[in-house]
């Protein structure tokens, strides 16, 4: 009963917004928004200097350094009313020189295969460590092996990504548990080593990177990724000889945190200047590529918002806030320091974007709030889609949000994910492969004006 009478709410909100919204002027409002996106969109060119110019950004690294100076300068020449750095330490993790792996078996004598250590994995040493490895499909197998038959071996972890999920982050969700804790769970049962078979829908010779953790009381190992090419053949050799045995050399460590920032610009709204909506994304990106899907397109597209809304001479009667995170990747710790810093200035902010799922054709947005604001929330949202309808933007949903905005939940703030289409997403997801090529202009300025249009929805209207 309580489902059908939310439906009818829903429908009825539905209904009742397509007659309050759906007037000319705001229909011509957005019509200029996707014309300004589509005609006169910096966010390709920004994309390609952040790729190409300043390529690898990790949280700590040089490369990171010069991606926040560069946003800063970019916001500031966009003409918002305030651009700021916000301080905040990050961990300095850094992959090294060698990443080298062979299968060593009496079929086939030696072959190299391509790997790439995990995010805050531990090295092997200077020599690595050559030892048997086994194969299982799931880490609730280390269980039935027991130390036994784990002690002194390689664990390999050869789970693929469910093919049968429409939306492959629902697959990705279901291996992701498995990059976190595999490796503690492989040292409980005194393996030396971990290798997971790349979260990839593509079977291809990148491997993924992806952050990892260690336990408290439990032993370090070292955890790499496989290529999903390279791990079919690792199954395959396995199955006709369990005497396999693997050869593991990373030079990966851990130095000490390091300062960094985020980077924060305002447009001060006219009305009501005290309620902010937010956009954003994170603006360093895994060491073994560009970072140009995860999440350049996400940092660009989120300054772009910006831009047109200045290009345009729109005054927003609320604040618009652009907030490029540092250190999604690999600890969250700007998403935490920028949450605090809010609650303890009793921010009130009515909504915040997320984009950080690629810059492929957007096809709509999620919706996540504390569960007492939920329904009243994803309503009030809901409202707006009759006008979003026209530019191919077909649902607004109860769903996850992103990972940096989660964080503002708990101030009653309405979470809202960016959702582009999934298909190809995880073909590039976290590897060399992840390029500026890989992105298309045209798809890309429609997700900045897609967002670029719910922010000026909620700025005129409110939640």
């Amino acid at each position: 009963m309580k489902t059908i009478l939310l439906l009818i709410l829903t429908m009825a909100i539905s209904i009742s917004s397509w007659q309050l919204f759906n007037k000319a002027d705001e229909a011509q409002q957005l019509r200029k928004i996707y014309d300004e996106a589509l005609t006169n969109a910096e966010c390709y060119d920004n994309l390609h200097h952040l790729c190409k110019n300043i390529g690898t950004r990790l949280s700590g690294s040089p490369g990171a350094a010069a991606a926040v100076e560069w946003a800063r300068q970019v916001l500031t020449t966009i003409g918002a009313d305030t651009v700021y750095l916000q301080e905040t330490m990050v961990p300095h993790w850094v992959r090294g020189a060698k990443e080298d792996a062979r299968i060593i078996s009496k079929h086939i004598g030696w072959q190299s295969v391509n790997v790439c250590a995990l995010g805050n994995s531990i090295g092997t040493g200077k020599w690595g460590i050559t030892a048997p490895i086994i194969e299982i499909k799931h880490l609730e197998d280390l269980d039935k092996l027991g130390k036994k038959g784990v002690k002194g071996k390689i664990v390999f972890l050869n789970h693929p990504m469910d093919e049968k999920h429409i939306d492959t982050f629902d697959a990705y969700s279901g291996c992701a548990g498995d990059r976190y804790a595999g490796a503690a769970a492989v040292a409980k049962h005194e393996g030396v080593a971990f290798v997971l078979r790349s979260l990839g829908t593509g079977i291809d010779e990148f491997p993924h990177t992806g952050n990892m953790a260690y336990k408290e009381g439990i032993a370090k190992i070292p955890a790499a990724a496989i290529a999903t090419r390279d791990a079919e053949l690792l199954s395959g050799i396995i199955s006709v000889d369990p005497e396999t045995t693997f050869h593991l050399n990373m030079q990966c460590e851990t130095l000490p945190d390091e300062l960094s920032h985020n980077v924060i610009a305002e447009i001060k709204g006219s009305e009501k200047p005290d309620e902010i909506i937010m956009v954003s994304g994170h603006i360093d990106a895994w060491d073994n590529g560009e970072g140009a899907h995860d999440d350049g397109s996400g940092v660009v597209q989120s300054m772009e918002v910006l831009r047109i809304f200045k290009s345009l001479g729109i005054s927003p009667k609320r604040t618009i806030r652009c907030v490029l995170y540092m250190n999604e990747e690999n600890g969250q710790r700007g998403a935490k320091t920028y949450a605090q810093a809010a609650e303890a200035a009793n921010e009130n902010c009515l909504m915040a974007i997320e984009s950080d799922r690629g810059g492929f054709t957007p096809r709509g947005f999620t919706v996540d709030a504390e569960e007492t604001l939920l329904a009243d929330k994803l309503g009030a949202v809901q409202r707006f889609l009759p006008l979003l309808l026209p530019y191919n933007i077909h649902f607004i949903e109860k769903g996850f949000s992103g990972v940096d905005i989660k964080h503002l939940k708990p101030q009653k703030v309405t979470c809202i994910g960016l959702v582009p289409d999934s298909q190809r997403y995880f073909d590039y997801h976290h590897t060399p492969n992840d390029t500026f090529d890989k992105v298309n202009k045209r798809e890309l300025n429609m997700g900045a004006a897609a967002m670029a249009s719910l922010m000026y929805l909620v700025s005129e209207h409110g939640l």
